[in-house]
This record gives C-alpha cells, structure tokens and sequence, in this order.
C-alpha cells in the first residue's frame, strides 16, 4: 500500500485527523493521477472546497479533460451552483470518454430545476451513444416514474430487471411493481412486489404491495401484507384505513373496528380514522360508538363536511332535534355549508315548532331540492300546515311534474281546490 492508499485507509478507518494531515503534506509530491484520487476522495469526505482547488489545478494543466469537468460540476451542485455546473459540463466535447456521464449528469440537474423534456432528450441522447448502459435506462425510468408517466417507465425497469436486481441500491421489482400499479395494472404487479419484499421487506413496498391487492381485490391478501407492514411498523398510519377496509369487504367487522381504534391510539388526529370507526360501528350496531366517533372526526376538522352530515342523519334518526340545529349551526359557523344542512335544519326546526326559521330553511333548500319529490312533498306539507295553501299548492304541482304517479297528491290538489 503507497502512502496515499494509506492516508485514505487511515481516514476511512477513523483516523481521520491524522489521514487528512497525512494527504496534505504528500499533495506537493503527488503525480497528477494521485491528485485526482486525493481530489475524489475530499469530495467523497464532504471537503469540497479542497477538492475543487485540485481540480481547478488539475483542468490548469489538462484543460480539455472532460473527467475533471464532471468531477467539478459535482462539486459545484453540491455548493449550489448548479447553473456553473451545465456550464461546466457543456464544455465537454461529444468524442471524450466522459460526454456520456456529462449528459446523465446534466439530465438530473435539468430535472432539479423541472425541466423535464430537456432532462429526457440527454437522457435519450446518452442512450443513443452508449452501449447498453443499465444506469441510462434506469435514470430514464426514474425520470418517468417521478413525472408520473409511469407507462413510460415500465419498459425500461423490465429490461434492467432482466439482468440486475438491484442498480443504485434500488431493487428493480419494487419499481417495476410501482409502476404497474400506478397503471392500473394491479395483478400484474403483485408478483412483481412479492419478489420485492422476499429480498427487503420495507415499509414503503409492503404498503404499496397491500394498497395493489387490495385494488386487485384480493383481500385477504391485503389483510396478510398490511399485517406484516403493521408489525413490522405499527406508526405507519397510512396502513390502518386500508387494513380496516380488507377487513370489511371480507364481512369481519368487528376485526375491522379494532384495527380502526389501533389506527387512532397511533394517530388521534386522523379524521378519516375516526369517520371510517363510525361506519363500521354503525354496521355493527354499536350505536353509542357511532356518534362518539363522528363528534371526534368534526371535533378534528370542523369543514369534514361528510362526518357532518352522517352526525346529522344520526341524529335525525336518534329524533334528537335540539342536536341536529346545535351541531349544524356550529359548523356552519365555521363558514363551512352543504345543501343538505338546510334541509335537514327545516325538518329540525319544524319538529322543534321553530316554524319561522323553518320556513326560512326550507326555502333556501328549495333552491337546491326543487327536482326531489321527497323533499316537495314535505316542503309541500310544511306549508299547507303553515297557512301558506298557494305556495303548498305550487309546490304539489311541481311534485307532481316531476313524479305523475303520486295519486294521493293529486287528490290532495283537487280538494285544495
């Protein structure tokens, strides 16, 4: 071992003030390859000031040497000068060893800065002038994936899959499964995951893998790898909802419901943990859980407008009226409104002989109800009851527009009459 290979080893073992004290003082005596390996080194080492003052040395004397262009345009990316680095690398002439590398190299810098056709047409270019070069292909693919065109990607991670299962310590079949999965190719990607996980079993994949089976609809499959991803990472929040769901369309309810309430002790703040609580309690008949949970999720988020109105339907049905007006009003104090809020506030105020503010209610439904034959028909009777028998009256007869088959409306126009 020289004495540079030494001052390396020295570093990398530890001893890192004594390495770089060691390569210091052999830099004035090093030939110009050994500063270009002390230069690579400092940059690896995070010493980039010092490697860029060799390598501005090194491109003194061989001004035309692409390698050294890379090597400083890495070193200016990592200052954040990522513009001197496309200039850097532009100077690189297309016949040199190290153009290929300048144009993936470039590709990723256009690709920090969104410019992602500029970023594929080196990527491609690089492509056309290498010969079969696996990291091209996958920094294609990666490109693709990251922009969405996934179907764009599944070509190429299928060809790298056929030699390498991993390439920049990235296992081929987790993308490759991705990518079928986000293309709505569920089945096939399964075995794709399967042969993931059999390698690495991280949490990432295996939610991907539970989210595609379920999509897939293979349940029980998805209640297998979202188990094994809850073991393996119980704050993995994401997985709860999924799981509970698997569980619900395999009718184990109650399975369901004790993954949801493990979900919230995980993440008391999810909403969608404690909505999703409600309705399987509701299917379960656990009816004091369900109004528990949906005060919880509107307890979180005062706009999640659906746990609204399944709070309201609740208590419609519960006959709890004073409830209904007191959770509506509060919400809609919050600024927050759905047409439904207005009508289910007249039915409300009306069984509450609030007959004012009912009316009120009912009209402003009136714009968003007058095609539901439900809501005319009550609108209908409300206003009879009230004294209002010409607005009762135009109300039936637009029911009757809507639905003819209501015959007991239709008599009920002839003795208003």
């Amino acid at each position: 071992m020289n004495k540079i290979d030494n001052a390396i080893q020295l570093v990398e073992d530890g001893n890192i003030e004594q390495g770089l004290e060691l390569l210091e003082q052999l830099q004035n005596s090093s030939t110009n390859d050994e500063l270009y390996v002390i230069a690579q080194h400092y940059f690896k080492w995070g010493f980039v000031e010092k490697s860029k003052e060799i390598v501005q040395q090194l491109l003194y004397i061989y001004p035309d040497e692409g390698e050294l262009y890379v090597l400083l345009a890495e070193i200016m990316i990592d200052m954040d000068e990522e513009e001197e680095a496309i200039s850097l690398l532009d100077q690189i002439a297309e016949d040199d060893p190290a153009y290929i590398e300048a144009l993936v190299l470039q590709a990723d810098l256009f690709q920090m800065q969104g410019l992602v056709e500029v970023s594929e047409q080196k990527l491609l270019r690089a492509k056309e002038m290498s010969d079969h070069d696996q990291i091209i292909d996958f920094a294609l693919a990666e490109l693709y994936s990251s922009n969405g065109e996934f179907y764009k990607s599944i070509p190429y991670y299928m060809e790298i899959l056929q030699e390498s299962e991993q390439i920049a310590g990235v296992l081929v079949s987790a993308r490759l499964a991705e990518s079928l999965s986000a293309t709505g190719k569920f089945e096939e990607a399964l075995p794709y995951f399967e042969a993931a996980i059999s390698k690495q079993e991280d949490s990432h994949t295996l939610f991907g893998f539970g989210v595609t089976a379920y999509q897939a609809e293979y349940y029980s499959k998805a209640i297998e790898v979202f188990s094994k991803l809850k073991d393996l990472d119980p704050d993995y929040t994401s997985l709860y909802f999924y799981l509970a769901e698997a569980y619900e369309k395999e009718g184990l309810l109650d399975e369901s419901l004790q993954v949801l309430q493990q979900g919230i002790q995980v993440d008391s703040l999810n909403k969608e943990l404690h909505f999703k609580a409600a309705m399987i309690s509701l299917k379960c008949g656990h009816r004091d859980r369900v109004e528990q949970y949906l005060r919880e999720a509107v307890g979180i988020d005062p706009g999640y407008v659906e746990a609204t109105l399944q709070l309201s339907n609740f208590l419609l049905n519960e006959e709890r009226y004073d409830d209904v007006v007191e959770c509506l009003e509060a919400v809609m104090g919050y600024g927050e409104f759905d047409e439904q809020f207005e009508w289910d506030l007249a039915y409300s105020k009306n069984k509450l002989e609030q007959f004012s503010d009912a009316l009120n209610h009912y009209r402003r439904a009136y714009t968003f109800f007058k095609e539901s034959p439900e809501f005319l028909e009550e609108f209908g009777y409300f206003l009879l009851e009230d004294g209002k028998k010409t607005e009762a009256i135009d109300v039936f007869k637009k029911l009757l527009v809507i639905n003819p088959s209501k015959y007991e409306i239709e008599e009920l126009l002839e003795d208003l009459a």
